[in-house]
């Protein structure tokens, strides 16, 4: 007898992208109740879009559905509820089309802060009696017994404004940072769409000019005073702030824009007093990968860093003193969260494979690791206010993401609140996935392959393969991979029609240490593109494909090594498609000095000339298409027009597929559009390829 699997329908676009999704509906937003006994999370079930609120009720082991605003919903919808946050008295106040609402247990729903548009980043005080979030760019406080009355107490105006902000422990203070993009440079970008034509306008920095400038603030909700504390440099980049437990002190962490200068400052809150705490300079640092917080005691500071190599926890005792590891080993710590009452602290990282993302608990003074989470995959946690248990977004590379309640035991079963994916979703054969060991051929370095298996497959190198979507941070034990894009959909697409479908592990990537990324600094375009050939021409060798039916494709900084792979390489691939490729580096955010390099320096012009794909043209030879939105602010559309331009001058042949009006996330904007893009590039493949 014939398994599901094999009398299933032929996978197609119509399949994979439309509604409702045959891998469901995303669970998101998950919020714990102020007592800890329940859990809120925005969710659809039946797989389309609209999501509204479920909560799960721990005593009663029972889940159940607060909303109804998406009942008779169908296909085409908008998102529904985008936020949602507990109040004391057990409502839930949420935010749609950018208002906000409550809803009471019962499930009716009633507007909140009438007037206030535009709300975001909803955020409770710890004991649920108040309520901040942004109007626009202000920041708004109410009373959770009488929401509506919300009180402005931070103005923005203009290119002015709240950017995000924090609770103090004693729900007496807010501390923020405002951003000031008064001096930043404007851009309008002009395109057509919709049968007319369209100007958009965009703050947008280019090397060069005056970026965004921040400042912390502490506002008083007593007196609406604030307190400002800045920094030598506005411009300086701030990746983290925080009040100490009895508000005395507020520390900053800081680097410069190369981020190869940090600090820590800590600031008296009432006197205004600034210090530097901690500071050091990495000439080889190309990931801001750092977190700070208060220990219990409100002096001594946790700092995640990667001084000794990899990204570990450390103790900061007082000012200038020795950093004192509490964590270590050849593997890193994505980000931390401080259990103080319990004296832990609990952590994501990548010790069990460099591809898996588990939780961990260690002592506040250092010691045993241990373990929280079981099945191999990524589990993003969401922690009870007492930390005795906490919500897991689950998914692994089988299996689309899922939310469980997990006791904070090693040992304590699992409860698994959603089942996303329809029922078509287990009659399908999706593609297996194995995870294959190269080498680089520049510094020996060790790396691994993402690589999908389609059906049937013989490891006889007759396979045609595509590589991509290529971009750091791609190796991931997680359904759809590293997933910026709805990508799982077309990697499966192309893997049920034959291809080897492989994402490859790259330099400037998250989890195996500084020594291992230092030799993609200044190469944009030159490391990352040696470890995708080096990917290559090891699966290659080991019969997953033909050397001679190899394509490649990304977006972004995944277009940039699209082409540079093309130019630099020609023959290694028979094809690439480059989406909203960052083709001229001079036009990229500031921000990516961290690779790159600053503009300064007599070697500046060289440095941005090497890694800009503009100026390596000459060597294309196999088949090239670029797919690119006109109203994309990230990369410029313009950019991608300068290079057509060139490459026509050079007698070059290519194909070029344009997107009206869309941005730079150009497989986001809605399902026919993503099938049309997804279905040129699959042609493509198809053509160039197997033709």
């Amino acid at each position: 007898m014939s398994s599901p699997a094999s009398i299933a329908p032929e996978l197609s676009f119509e399949t994979l992208y439309s509604e409702p999704s045959i891998i469901g509906n995303l669970p998101i937003g998950s919020r714990w109740s102020v007592d800890g006994q329940s859990v809120a999370f925005l969710w659809n079930e039946a797989g389309h879009t609209f999501r509204d609120i479920w909560v799960w009720d721990r005593q009663a082991e029972k889940l159940t559905r607060r909303t109804f605003l998406g009942q008779d919903q169908i296909s085409g919808e908008p998102p529904g509820i985008v936020e949602l946050a507990w109040l004391a008295d057990g409502r839930i106040a949420f935010v749609m089309d950018g208002q906000l609402y409550g809803a009471s247990a019962d499930g009716s729903v009633a507007p909140l802060a009438m007037g206030a548009g535009g709300v975001s980043a909803l955020a409770t005080s710890r004991d649920g009696r108040q309520l901040a979030f942004l109007s626009g760019n202000s920041l708004m406080v109410s009373d959770a017994a009488a929401p509506t009355a919300a009180r402005r107490i931070v103005s923005g105006a203009g290119f002015v404004g709240v950017e995000s902000f924090h609770w103090a422990k004693d729900g007496a203070s807010i501390v923020f940072v405002e951003a000031d993009d008064t001096n930043t440079r404007k851009i309008e970008i002009a395109y057509d769409a919709r049968s007319e034509a369209r100007k958009d306008r965009f703050t947008r920095a280019f090397p060069g000019d005056l970026l965004t400038r921040r400042r912390v603030g502490l506002v008083s909700l007593g007196t609406g005073a604030i307190s400002w504390f800045e920094r030598p440099d506005g411009e300086d980049a701030i990746w983290g702030y925080g009040l100490s437990p009895d508000g005395s002190s507020l520390f900053i962490s800081s680097s410069d824009l190369s981020i190869k200068n940090y600090t820590i400052f800590l600031f008296d809150t009432r006197t205004g007093e600034r210090a530097v705490h901690f500071s050091a300079h990495d000439p080889l640092k190309i990931r801001p990968d750092w977190q700070v917080d208060f220990a219990p005691d409100g002096k001594s500071l946790i700092v995640l860093t990667d001084r000794d190599g990899f990204n570990h926890l450390h103790l900061l005792p007082a000012a200038g003193a020795d950093l004192v590891p509490l964590t270590s080993g050849p593997w890193e710590i994505a980000e931390f969260t401080l259990d103080a009452a319990n004296g832990k602290i609990y952590f994501i990282a990548n010790e069990a494979h460099p591809a898996e993302r588990h939780v961990y608990s260690v002592a506040i003074d250092g010691g045993m690791v241990q373990r929280l989470t079981g099945p191999a995959g990524i589990h993003v946690p969401t922690y009870a206010p007492d930390f005795s248990a906490f919500v897991d977004l689950f998914s692994d590379d089988r299996t689309p993401p899922e939310l469980f309640v997990q006791p904070m035991t090693a040992d304590a079963p699992a409860v698994q609140l959603t089942r996303s994916p329809l029922p078509a979703f287990a009659e399908r054969q999706w593609a297996e996935v194995r995870y294959i060991a190269f080498t680089s051929s520049v510094d020996g370095a060790e790396l691994l392959a993402r690589v999908m298996i389609p059906p049937g497959f013989r490891q006889d190198g007759s396979n045609a393969m595509v590589v991509g979507s290529v971009y750091s941070d791609g190796l991931l034990n997680q359904w759809g991979g590293r997933a910026a894009h709805p990508s799982w959909g077309i990697d499966q697409y192309l893997a049920a029609r034959g291809f080897v479908v492989v994402s490859p592990e790259i330099r400037g990537s998250f989890g195996r240490g500084r020594e291992w990324n230092k030799a993609q600094l200044n190469s944009y375009g030159t490391q990352d593109i040696e470890d995708i050939a080096d990917c290559v021409k090891t699966l290659t060798g080991l019969g997953y494909a033909d050397a001679k039916r190899v394509g490649i494709w990304g977006s972004s900084y995944g277009g940039l090594m699209t082409l540079m792979s093309l130019f630099k390489k020609p023959g290694l691939y028979a094809a690439g498609v480059a989406g909203a490729p960052a083709t001229n580096v001079w036009h990229a955010y500031p921000e990516q000095g961290w690779i790159m390099g600053l503009t300064e320096g007599e070697d500046y012009i060289e440095r941005y000339r090497a890694q800009s794909a503009l100026f390596h043209t000459a060597g294309l030879e196999d088949e090239l298409m670029i797919i690119h939105g006109t109203k994309d602010e990230v990369v410029l559309y313009a950019d991608t027009m300068a290079l057509v331009e060139k490459m026509i001058s050079q007698g070059k042949h290519f194909e070029l597929v344009t997107l009206p009006g869309t941005g730079h996330a150009w497989s986001k904007q809605d399902w026919p559009l993503t099938r049309f893009a997804y279905g040129k590039l699959a042609a493509f493949f198809e053509r160039s390829l197997k033709g």
